[in-house]
């Protein structure tokens, strides 16, 4: 199928760092900034440019830094601690919670820390979800008297960990940090098998060291050194230890948990209702909205019917039905791909006159899709909507896809084309990107094609698409 608009793809991936802290995204709705009168047959300018609210990947949203924790010495670490069965079981009780709230098979150091067993966004439930899960000797617990009986043999009080840090330093650090345990394959764990534990080499390598957790015959646990790549992933029980991508963001998941009528017959749609504003006040909205660190967070969501069972009533709504990953982005170690489905238009557009051009506001819509390894090529349900009010006057939207990667914080100039008397006009958008984020696909996407091709599957890229246009009342 041809695509119309320009499919632009980075292949250049950068070098990981070795110092990385949480990274924020931030959802933006940008001003209408001056627009010029184009024709219908306008060429799509692209640009990139840096804002002045600079955050890098490696930044915090709150102004203090990370204490760097290396991942090789964290890998080292739960593999000198006499993991149990218990401890077996609280991992795999956060990785799977975390899978079920739409995340990749994680536990993040400060779950662990603040409560064991917690997945990513169960912070974010609506109380009373789930009930905390008590633990005999949390893994918390055992990191700490481990800490604490290595320094007792040290002259400094060091820990033996992070160049020269104390047990609470160490911890405190590895708390704050971004490192987490990535169980691939999770629900394939029988219970019983103990972990080989490796970690992510951080340079796009598909093996490394593993220490594997055995039982001698006194029924203690000694540990042997192998080489892990992700066959032994799929085939045998493997923790590996890198850096969260994810738990910033809001997934799509529990977007439709924060509807009340979602899981009653209908919730399968997500409309994120975002006030307009104007250019003035999009600095103060973006900080504002990377506080909450995801995508539209505090804004109502509301839902739109499957299909309308009565005559159109010219509203129609676009929406986002299924998400396909063609190929991982990633090496194994880092996990799952989290893409990020951005559309910039101009909303409910009814404008008669060009004075009225003025009083509309262009919108992002900024949603985010989680992909396990194993899911490459199996459609995912999205069934979120990018424009809740697409009228006869929006000729073209611009779409642009990522896969995170973080980097400095930049925007991408695209214009929406909307007609008024019979002429078409350009209205400018910015659509924030990270600079090293892969763009699987960036474009227009015209009403025409649009329409043509409801419900149809098409190619973007590295991605399959289905969009779906609702009438309803």
């Amino acid at each position: 199928m041809e695509m119309e608009g320009q499919n632009m793809k980075d292949s250049a991936r950068s070098g990981s760092l070795g110092v990385m802290f949480r990274r924020l995204r931030r959802f933006v709705v940008y001003g209408l900034l001056p627009f010029c009168a184009v024709s219908a047959l306008a060429v799509f300018i692209v640009s990139c440019e840096e804002l002045d609210n600079d955050i890098g990947r490696h930044g915090g949203g709150d102004g203090n830094d990370s204490v760097p924790v290396s991942l090789g010495e964290v890998a080292m670490l739960l593999s000198e601690i006499p993991i149990g069965k218990g401890q077996l079981q609280e991992v795999h009780d956060a990785v799977s919670s975390s899978s079920e709230n739409g995340y990749d098979e994680e536990y993040t150091m400060r779950d662990l820390f603040r409560l064991p067993g917690a997945g990513v966004g169960d912070d974010r439930l609506p109380e009373g979800t789930k009930s905390a899960v008590s633990y005999d000797r949390p893994l918390r617990e055992l990191i700490r008297e481990h800490l604490h009986s290595a320094a007792a043999t040290r002259s400094d009080g060091a820990s033996g960990y992070g160049d020269g840090m104390t047990p609470e330093e160490f911890i405190d650090a590895l708390e704050s940090s971004d490192v987490q345990i990535y169980w691939p394959f999770s629900e394939n764990w029988d219970g019983e098998e103990f972990p080989v534990i490796t970690f992510d080499p951080l340079d796009g390598a598909e093996t490394n060291v593993g220490y594997r957790l055995v039982e001698d015959e006194d029924g203690g646990l000694k540990v042997e050194e192998v080489t892990v790549d992700e066959k032994m992933a799929q085939e045998e029980t493997v923790w590996v230890v890198n850096r969260n991508d994810d738990s910033g963001y809001t997934s799509l998941e529990l977007l439709r948990r924060e509807d009340p009528e979602w899981g009653s017959g209908g919730g399968s749609v997500i409309i994120k209702s975002v006030p307009a504003i104007s250019a003035a006040a999009s600095g103060a909205y973006a900080s504002e909205a990377a506080a909450s660190g995801a995508a539209g967070i505090g804004a109502p969501a509301t839902e739109v019917p499957m299909k309308a069972t009565t005559a159109s009533s010219g509203v129609k709504t676009l929406i986002l039905r299924e998400f396909t990953m063609l190929r991982n982005y990633d090496s194994w170690f880092a996990g799952a791909s989290e893409f990020f489905v951005k559309m910039g238009a101009v909303e409910n557009f009814t404008a008669s006159t060009e004075a009225e051009l003025r009083l509309y506001t262009p919108t992002v819509t900024d949603f985010m899709i989680v992909v396990k390894r194993k899911n490459v090529g199996v459609p995912q349900p999205f069934n979120a909507v990018l424009v809740s009010d697409w009228t006869e006057q929006l000729d073209q939207c611009a779409l642009m896809i990522t896969e995170d990667d973080g980097g400095t914080l930049t925007s991408w100039k695209c214009t929406a084309l909307v007609r008024v008397a019979s002429k078409s006009y350009g209205v400018e958008i910015s659509i924030p990107i990270n600079s090293r984020d892969d763009i699987v696909w960036r474009g227009q996407l015209s009403s025409r094609f649009i329409m043509a091709n409801d419900n149809v599957t098409g190619h973007f890229g590295d991605v399959d698409l289905k969009f779906e246009v609702v009438d309803h009342l």
